[in-house]
């Protein structure tokens, strides 16, 4: 199937994964309020005991007054910071190899959706990195982030409309030459970007379970492959599996990115309880992400 005609036939699956999306993400985040923490924005967060170092302007005197001991008054970082999303609209993703499975494109909307559903829930912005859809946020925006993410190409956009220190989550099975990954990766971080990589497999593909005589065809090209004893293959694939995640991890270790694996028969809330925890963590860059 083309790229094109894989984005129509996802777009069609739309309105179950819209709910599943929801469900998955009100699982995962409850009562979560985005990614608030304090900072340098002007809507009260929280107050605190006064510490050594805290100034003495910093010390709310007043809530000080009516507590025991010096409370200093924090404000939310407000600084709005849009999530980037992309999933890989190629061929290769339009495959389970079971019918009780998912296809991978499917798990990979699933997953985006759900994380972009936490992500509004809690009051931020988010954006398809393909296209030229602007960031939505609010009542809505859900439905029009499918829409922008259905119409993913194979290849991530360049990184020229993104904004400095934006934040990335693609998801993909990159199943493609790891120094196309390096490539692109090195271009969205030279543009100041930070970013994880989410790889999403069918279980097959991590196993190569299969016996006896087989034909693999290549979805992206339509090559055949006929095999006699797919077994003879299953070390050699095995080590080059192994090889390529390698060097996906190094790709995203080396740009101070994050590189995660998500099979198609593990639980979708799994790998959003991993996503959620890396949005969440302090960037390296100094200041809040």
């Amino acid at each position: 199937m083309t790229g094109a005609g894989s984005a129509r036939v996802l777009a069609a699956r739309l309105p179950p994964l819209l709910v599943a999306a929801q469900r998955v993400a009100a699982a995962v985040t409850g009562g979560a309020h985005g990614r608030r923490r304090a900072g340098t924005g002007e809507a009260f967060w929280q107050f605190r005991r006064a510490q050594p170092g805290d100034s003495a302007a910093a010390v709310d005197w007043r809530q000080s007054a009516r507590s025991q001991g010096l409370f200093v008054r924090e404000s939310e970082w407000s600084a709005a910071q849009t999530v980037w999303l992309w999933c890989d609209g190629s061929a290769s993703m339009d495959w389970a190899s079971r019918p009780d499975l998912p296809r991978k494109g499917e798990r990979a909307m699933l997953l985006a959706l759900a994380l972009a559903a936490g992500l509004l829930r809690g009051g931020e912005k988010v954006a398809a990195l393909a296209g030229s859809h602007p960031p939505v946020c609010g009542g809505g925006a859900l439905s029009r982030l499918a829409l922008a993410l259905a119409g993913s190409g194979p290849e991530m956009a360049p990184a020229a409309r993104l904004p400095r220190a934006a934040e990335l989550v693609l998801v993909s099975d990159f199943l493609v030459p790891a120094g196309q990954v390096a490539d692109r990766v090195r271009a969205l971080a030279g543009a100041g970007a930070t970013g994880h990589l989410l790889q999403v497999l069918d279980p097959a593909e991590e196993a190569l379970p299969y016996d006896g005589r087989i034909r693999f065809i290549d979805p992206e090209t339509g090559d055949a492959l006929l095999v006699r004893r797919a077994e003879d293959l299953r070390a050699g694939y095995l080590r080059r599996l192994a090889d390529h995640r390698a060097a996906l991890a190094a790709v995203a270790r080396d740009a101070g990115w994050s590189f995660a694996v998500h099979h198609t028969d593990r639980p979708p809330h799994l790998a959003l309880l991993a996503l959620h925890a890396r949005l969440a963590a302090p960037r390296d860059r100094g200041g809040p992400c």
